[in-house]
């Protein structure tokens, strides 16, 4: 009796071992895979980048309530230091709920710049990198932002066009062609990475930059809907590498990893969305050697950036 025990312990040992072995195997084989593939897409799209990263000091600051809070900028400065911000978005991850936002601040939203007096928000990143910017945001509307990520425009198209070899389906309003390199037609169709691109910078309508803000978010909600999905995960770390090239940040590649495996791995996961200025609350106005801005009233806008990154 005491020899059969001692058989069969023998044997559960023989059988977690190797167990065990298939499992370091399995981790070592998906590592292998994912690093593979990340170079292949750093490969593709390093000799086209051909720009050199300007390098920022940010000191950004962990969010207060747990959250991981993130500068979007975009630009097409092709590596001009002292650009304006095309767009400028805070992309908040909250680890307890799983929840993702996407606050969008016009980039003519008149405020106080430490250490410049009152402008643009968009000028900040001109005056002092992204780390000024960190600091407008933070003074005026109270969010602390602990990462920031520049992307240049050509990488947009290239993450667009390697995700979606068929394009992304959206639902264009109306004629677009000026200013936006491409020309657009109404109606439902799938769009490359260069139309989409148009489709999300054109502002040359009655509703100028309020419309491009709007579209930016029904883009970035559509490719949240698309790309939140098992059979994107393989292609995941291709897509990084693809971008990196065309992104400046302060993450490591582990921690991009990180989230977006954690997007994706939901199907119809959503992104929730905000404008800053919220309705009722600016004035168009013309301000003497800096244009037309959008002079906002400071304190309900910061109330409400917050309650939609705490909720």
């Amino acid at each position: 009796m005491r020899s059969d025990r001692h058989i069969k312990k023998k044997h559960r040992r023989r059988l977690w071992s190797v167990g065990l072995i298939m499992l370091f195997l399995l981790i070592g084989a998906l590592s292998l895979y994912s690093y593979f593939q990340y170079q292949a897409g750093l490969k593709d799209s390093q000799e086209e980048s051909g720009q050199p990263k300007v390098e920022y000091t940010f000191n950004g600051d962990r969010d207060k309530n747990g959250h991981t809070n993130i500068l979007l900028l975009g630009s097409d400065a092709r590596g001009e230091e002292n650009s304006r911000a095309d767009t400028i978005m805070i992309a908040s991850y909250n680890p307890g709920k799983g929840t993702y936002k996407l606050a969008s601040i016009m980039r003519d939203t008149y405020v106080s710049i430490p250490g410049h007096g009152e402008n643009k928000i968009n000028t900040a990143l001109a005056f002092g990198g992204p780390d000024l910017l960190r600091q407008t945001i933070k003074e005026n509307f109270d969010v602390d932002l602990q990462y920031y990520g520049i992307v240049d425009f050509q990488g947009f198209v290239r993450l667009i066009d390697t995700a979606f070899p068929h394009g992304v389906e959206v639902d264009v309003e109306k004629s677009m062609s000026k200013n936006i390199g491409v020309k657009l037609e109404p109606g439902i169709q799938k769009l490359d990475g260069e139309h989409l691109l148009g489709y999300v910078r054109f502002r040359q309508d009655a509703v100028g930059d309020f419309g491009r803000v709007e579209r930016q978010q029904k883009v970035m909600k559509e490719l949240g809907k698309q790309l939140a999905s098992v059979q994107t995960l393989p292609k995941l770390p291709k897509l990084i590498g693809v971008v990196t090239p065309f992104v400046n940040t302060n993450m490591d590649t582990g921690d991009i990893l990180y989230m977006a495996r954690g997007f994706i791995s939901e199907e119809g996961r959503s992104v929730q969305t905000l404008r800053i200025p919220v309705e009722n609350s600016f004035q168009n106005q013309r301000i003497s050697g800096v244009g037309a801005v959008l002079a906002i009233d400071v304190e309900t806008n910061r109330q409400a950036l917050n309650e939609f990154l705490v909720k």
